[in-house]
């Protein structure tokens, strides 16, 4: 029987690839390229209501993207950059795919590393889900019809808003992970960690798998089956723990699909991201 690998098994410069996607995709800018037609497209021909503030802190914005009739649901999307790059407007062609089937979508930022810790990351996206839930109302949004769906570390972050306890009621339709990292620690050995600067405390903080589920929306995980295995294996992690919470995910490893061009699955209708998000809207 093959063991699972581990740091003590493999090479660092193999650990660096299983837990750092851009070393796994050497062309994954040409990933993102292919995206941003898509991103121009929803920009310049949905209503956008763009950079709207959610605290003081410049990356503390989010844009919306209405939806034509009035108290719609809603979907959250948090962008993946593994807490450390990227921005909201790379991501508008999910409003572009989700806007048409009536569901407002809302596309977020939230502070970064180095400028802040990973709790510091998670505390802001924490905060601007709150923001949505408390604020949508006034764009058109039916508040108590809420999905979401993160890639990546984005993932990681849609996570941790299903382990929080907001201070007010708050709950989720559903909720699709794409590609996610859940436990922070394997990045801690790799070169992205120059950045992030993970503490053993904060990596103890941060591990969602460590941490009970607080709401449980139907909840739909995948993975690209050209990804490493180790990275695989944090959504199949995810998977059994949300299990052991007394939930019934799904699990989809895709194959031919890495770390980037699984965001493709947005322009799928029939794919399992789309039609997860029409479901959760269908049930609130």
């Amino acid at each position: 029987m093959q063991q699972r690998l581990t740091k003590a098994t493999i090479s660092p410069a193999e650990w660096e690839m299983q837990f750092n996607p851009r070393a796994a995709t050497p062309d994954f800018e040409a990933h993102g390229a292919a995206l941003a037609p898509y991103n121009a497209a929803a920009f310049a021909e949905l209503n956008c209501h763009r950079d709207v503030r959610f605290g003081e802190h410049p990356l503390r914005s989010l844009d919306i993207f209405p939806a034509a009739t009035a108290n719609a649901p809603v979907h959250v999307f948090i962008h993946g950059g593994y807490w450390r790059g990227q921005d909201k407007a790379n991501f508008a062609f999910t409003a572009g795919a989700l806007v048409p089937l009536g569901i407002t979508t809302v596309v977020i930022n939230y502070e970064l590393c180095p400028d802040t810790d990973l709790d510091g990351v998670t505390a802001s996206a924490l905060d601007g889900f709150e923001w949505i839930a408390a604020n949508i109302a006034d764009y058109g949004g039916d508040a108590g019809n809420i999905s979401i769906s993160g890639h990546s570390a984005g993932a990681h972050l849609a996570a941790e808003i299903m382990a929080h306890g907001y201070s007010t009621k708050h709950s989720l339709t559903g909720a699709v992970m794409i590609s996610g990292v859940f436990d922070p620690a394997p990045a801690a050995a790799t070169t992205v960690n120059e950045v992030l600067d993970l503490s053993a405390a904060t990596i103890e903080r941060r591990n969602v798998l460590l941490r009970p589920v607080l709401m449980q929306p139907e909840t739909t995980l995948v993975a690209g089956g050209a990804e490493p295995e180790l990275w695989v294996d944090q959504s199949v992690d995810y998977y059994h723990h949300l299990r052991r919470q007394g939930m019934h995910p799904s699990l989809h490893v895709l194959p031919e699909l890495n770390h980037f061009n699984v965001l493709g699955l947005y322009l799928d209708a029939d794919g399992p991201v789309i039609r997860a998000i029409r479901t959760a809207a269908a049930a609130g």
